[in-house]
């Protein structure tokens, strides 16, 4: 682990969800989460972590098919779950109006790799890979001056000190 990034091994689904739970109350409207990994790896587990966390009581489901859930608190705040996994291209992402979305909440990404040119440069990236049946590995990448503070807050709230 760097001081620019933390690598995290979760050991079941709850604790990746107790992990999501921290960084979503983090997470403020224009944040943009990127996640990346194979099928299996985790990401949606982590997603309803994060939206609990966020403060949404919605379910949260992956959405392979209609590309974007918003997920509400009772406050109002918006929380957007995008799947690239069947958008085609960068150009495909940009039509379904990014800059609205992390307008009005911030977004989480899955399969984000697949639409990289489209999102903004300044982002967390979060790498999972299955590891065996529960365990998870998580690489967390900021980039840009408030991804960073993000997961200085992040890593303060995980390990203390």
């Amino acid at each position: 682990m760097t001081a620019n990034s933390m690598d995290f091994i979760s050991r079941s689904a709850e604790q990746t969800r107790r992990l999501g739970m921290r960084l979503g109350s983090l997470l403020q409207p224009g944040d943009v989460l990127a996640l990346s990994g194979d099928l299996g790896a985790g990401k949606t587990t982590l997603v309803q972590g994060i939206a609990q966390g966020w403060g949404s009581t919605d379910f949260v489901s992956s959405p392979t098919f209609v590309l974007v859930n918003v997920y509400r608190r009772p406050d109002g705040g918006l929380l957007h779950h995008m799947d690239a996994y069947r958008v085609e291209s960068a150009l495909e992402a940009e039509d379904l109006d990014l800059d609205a979305m992390m307008s009005t909440g911030a977004l989480i990404v899955e399969w984000a790799d697949r639409i990289s040119e489209a999102l903004p440069k300044e982002i967390l990236w979060v790498n999972m890979k299955w590891i065996a049946d529960e365990h998870r590995s998580m690489v967390f990448n900021p980039v840009g001056s408030r991804n960073q503070q993000l997961l200085a807050e992040f890593k303060h709230q995980t390990f203390g000190g």
